[in-house]
């Protein structure tokens, strides 16, 4: 064997890994076999290279068969359900006796029929079909030209530019997965610890009234000034489970993140992620909240924001399954009861945003920062608008409601009838709610037309809001329609079922049926 085959192994070997992505799985001591993979695409091929001497088919076939069976344990130590290794051999000649059969067709292993082995044969004369069959094997371009003699330093200079690049490109890669020890992570659990424990000896992680005084998410209170509650929130937990869960997430996710982005980015991305989830909370949930999950989200948007820069990397180290983990997290989040889905996905877009905004350690975008700075100001500049102002008109509502109340309590419905009248006429959106004890009002004023209208203007909004279906029943009743009463009354009934006032009237239409009263 001369230098020429040995040129060709490495040339091969530096295309593979500069040009195509390609990392070394294993170079032996010999430094003649070599098998590289691509861990971002599933269905790129394993490749095997061998150099040496090729001198009869019976040898060709032996190592053909080894080959196979290395990549079945290749397959296994990957995970992957089927695998195809392009074994490539770079040999002076090709043997001397019959050998084309024996590469003419993958040899497939035995043991599962789960690993193929399509193996090429580049030797004297056989370089540019060679070339062509690898070409195809592995979905892009191989050639190169070559000479007829090549010194020995010029495969020895050749080698080592393979390895140091290769070498490089791990090195590369991992500075940017650790850019340095988690430090703030560890912070915001301990702080999250004490908090709780906090909470737990002054009234209760659980009540109420302790989860407000110490800061949870209220949107009257933060609509009267109180700022400060689109951050609180975030260290705040509801029991044990919601700590332990929030806890764990953090540990993972925040480590996880602050090794890539570094200390101070991860503590901005962490920080603003919560307060957009406190926002996202304040616009579209209608209880109180509490919790890191706005901001551990954030962890997520930060990860998917590293992927979108370095998708490659992404795909190799974590890819499909963070994807996974966040859209099993994200199912649960929309169909449990409690969680505030608003803050999770308001996280998310936080810390996908805030990402975009640092970028990472020793590495400028500065038009793409500007960019993602101008489109983040311009996001939350337009939620926290829309939310006070749809905030103020909820609190205008209420408002109204129980000024409405107070008149009904004293039987004076018909000032009661023009408050919440003039209400609907002004107001963009009344709700349900209002919309119940305007009919109300008009039943006890005897405009039952005007009552039924209001209150199926009520279903339409809500169709499980009990009350609407109630009083719908009396205007039924007040129609003698007893069975369309009967099918209202029976709803509200089932909407709410502890509320005796709905099953008396259940009771009491079964009553007039029984005795063969009433209309329809």
């Amino acid at each position: 064997m001369n230098n020429k085959e040995g040129y060709i192994f490495w040339r091969l070997a530096y295309s593979f890994i500069s040009d195509h992505g390609y990392r070394i799985i294993q170079l032996f001591e010999n430094q003649k076999e070599l098998w590289l993979e691509k861990l971002e695409n599933k269905k790129a091929p394993i490749i095997r290279m061998l150099l040496q001497d090729l001198d009869w088919g019976n040898a060709m076939q032996r190592d053909i068969e080894f080959t196979a069976s290395n990549g079945e344990r290749v397959r296994k130590q990957i995970g992957r359900t089927e695998l195809n290794v392009v074994n490539i051999y770079i040999s002076q000649f090709p043997p001397v006796d019959e050998y084309e059969y024996r590469i003419a067709k993958p040899f497939v292993y035995p043991e599962g029929n789960k690993t193929m082995v399509s193996s090429i044969l580049l030797a004297k004369g056989e370089y540019d079909p060679g070339f062509d069959r690898i070409s195809e094997r592995i979905g892009a371009e191989i050639h190169f030209s070559l000479n007829e003699d090549y010194s020995e330093q010029d495969v020895e200079s050749l080698k080592k530019a393979t390895l140091d690049f290769a070498i490089k490109k791990v090195k590369t890669e991992r500075a940017i997965l650790s850019t340095g020890n988690p430090f703030f992570t560890y912070v915001f659990i301990v702080i999250q610890v004490a908090v709780f424990f906090w909470l737990e000896l002054h009234g209760g992680s659980t009540n109420t009234s302790t989860l407000i005084k110490y800061g949870a998410m209220v949107k009257q209170l933060i609509n009267g000034g109180e700022w400060w509650r689109f951050i609180t929130p975030v260290f705040l937990h509801i029991g044990f489970v919601h700590l332990a869960m929030n806890t764990l997430a953090l540990y993972f996710l925040g480590t996880t993140v602050e090794r890539i982005f570094g200390k101070g980015r991860f503590l901005f991305i962490y920080l603003f992620a919560g307060v957009t989830g406190c926002i996202a909370s304040f616009i579209f949930s209608a209880t109180i909240s509490a919790g890191a999950s706005g901001a551990i989200y954030g962890c997520f948007g930060a990860l998917l924001y590293f992927g979108v820069i370095y998708p490659k990397l992404f795909s190799r180290t974590m890819g499909m399954n963070l994807i996974f983990i966040l859209g099993i997290n994200l199912v649960i989040s929309y169909t449990a009861s409690g969680i505030d889905m608003a803050a999770h996905l308001g996280g998310l877009a936080g810390g996908f945003l805030a990402a975009g905004i640092v970028h990472f350690p020793k590495k400028k975008r500065l038009i793409g920062q500007m960019l993602f700075l101008i489109a983040s100001g311009a996001i939350c500049w337009g939620a926290l608008s829309y939310g006070f102002h749809s905030v103020a008109k909820t609190l205008e509502e209420q408002s109204v409601i129980i000024k409405a109340q107070e008149y009904v309590n004293q039987e004076d419905y018909q000032h009661a009838y023009h408050l919440l009248k003039n209400f609907e006429e002004k107001a963009a959106n009344p709700t349900e709610k209002t919309y119940v004890i305007l009919a109300f009002v008009e039943y006890k004023q005897d405009m039952f037309s005007n009552a039924k209208k209001h209150l199926q203007k009520a279903i339409s909004l809500d169709e499980n809001f009990a009350p609407a279906y109630y009083y719908l029943a009396l205007v039924n009743l007040n129609e003698d329609n007893v069975n369309q009463a009967k099918i209202n009354a029976e709803k509200a009934a089932k909407l709410s079922p502890d509320d005796k006032g709905f099953s008396n009237l259940v009771n009491y239409i079964h009553q007039l049926q029984s005795t063969g009263e009433g209309g329809e």
